[in-house]
């Protein structure tokens, strides 16, 4: 295995290429990491469990920075995250909090990545189709629901994974958040 003193980085790889690229990083000596969750697939005739990777399309492999080849020439990987030049290490603390995670066997899936001030739409439960900004206050997720005309807001609390970005719509700066908190 690759020594420790290599940060871990994100390598982009083919679809459905994540295991067979983890398995030739640790053919080559490289350190990898590939995250995995259990899902259930459903076909017309059956239901079967599957392995898959919690990030698709990412690998994660401890490297020398400046020696990149073996692993931008291992079949099935498109590139390192960050481009040419400007290879951006993932810090090790996340990749320790997801190994963790995984080993624990805890319920682990992929979800949207959602930041305060995005402004999100209700997938399901008694919000379900409300559009709003959210927020955290004191760990706790909320949504804001405005009314334009009176320039007004109220705050609810909600379930993270009730939400799903909208991507379209620009994130609130920094001020924008802030006046959304002395509202509250």
């Amino acid at each position: 295995m690759s020594d420790n003193k290599f940060p871990w980085f994100a390598i982009r790889v083919k679809s459905r290429h994540e295991k067979t690229v983890a398995q030739l990083f640790l053919q080559k000596g490289l350190d990898s990491f590939l995250p995995l969750y259990k899902a259930n697939q459903r076909w017309a005739d059956r239901v079967k469990q599957l392995d898959l990777p919690l990030f698709p399309n990412y690998v994660f492999c401890r490297m020398d920075p400046h020696i990149r080849l073996p692993v931008l020439t291992t079949p099935g990987v498109l590139d390192i995250l960050g481009g040419r030049s400007g290879e951006a290490s993932i810090d090790e603390d996340e990749i320790v909090a997801i190994q963790k995670a995984t080993a624990a066997k805890l319920n682990c899936e992929p979800f949207a990545w959602i930041v305060a001030g995005e402004r999100v739409k209700i997938d399901h439960g008694p919000l379900k189709g409300l559009t709003g900004i959210v927020i955290n206050v004191k760990g706790t997720d909320r949504l804001v629901l405005s009314v334009a005309l009176l320039q007004r807001s109220i705050v609810v609390e909600i379930d993270r994974t009730s939400a799903a970005p909208m991507h379209a719509t620009p994130l609130l700066n920094r001020s924008e958040i802030a006046s959304v908190r002395s509202g509250l």
